[in-house]
């Protein structure tokens, strides 16, 4: 089994010294700097090499430079999606933004983690999880997102929160370690 098929499935892979993973990453880190040269009125360039680097696309969507993420592949995103400056997306697994999704900036979204042990991680070990964020989200600015969170439809997380667990639909979510706070109405 490969790493890569490792990595997909869930389980621990080597993600820093086989030359198959390497090399994605690199050819991945490669777009990304070109992109982030472009000038931010080359709109056209810009989305072309997006649509290059990403795994899917639909519809418009807007990522701000500077932009940054592992392989890219991994990563879909609804229509209408807009990604502000500083977006990290470490993409070792899927990495999917539903429609209307608005990112604010400086946030992260980590797929990959490292074991606790300390032989097995000096060995390049890491575990990828999936992270899913549905359908007209707002996402406040320096927002981190770790492995294998799903975040509802609708939803609202609140500035400088880490999301170290599954939030509901329609919720305001808060804080370090992020929790809901209260449902959202239309008052």
């Amino acid at each position: 089994m490969t790493e890569k098929e490792k990595a997909a499935l869930g389980m621990l892979y080597d993600a820093n010294y086989d030359e198959d993973i390497k090399a994605e990453r690199l050819e991945c880190q490669d777009l990304c700097a070109e992109y982030n040269r472009l000038m931010p009125s080359e709109v056209e360039k810009r989305t072309e090499l997006m649509k290059k680097i990403l795994g899917k696309t639909e519809g418009e969507f807007v990522i701000e430079q500077p932009f940054l993420c592992d392989y890219g592949h991994n990563i879909e995103i609804g229509e209408r999606c807009y990604l502000n400056y500083n977006c990290t997306i470490l993409d070792g697994a899927k990495v999917t933004f539903g429609h209307d999704v608005f990112v604010a900036p400086n946030c992260s979204f980590y797929t990959a983690g490292h074991p606790f042990d300390v032989k097995q991680r000096n060995e390049g070990l890491e575990y990828a999880y999936p992270i899913h964020v549905g359908n007209n989200v707002w996402i406040g600015g320096n927002v981190t997102v770790v492995p294998g969170v799903t975040i509802g439809d609708g939803t609202v997380v609140a500035a400088g929160s880490v999301v170290t667990k599954d939030l509901p639909a329609g919720v305001l979510a808060a804080g370090n370690p992020c929790r809901v706070i209260r449902k959202l109405t239309e008052e």
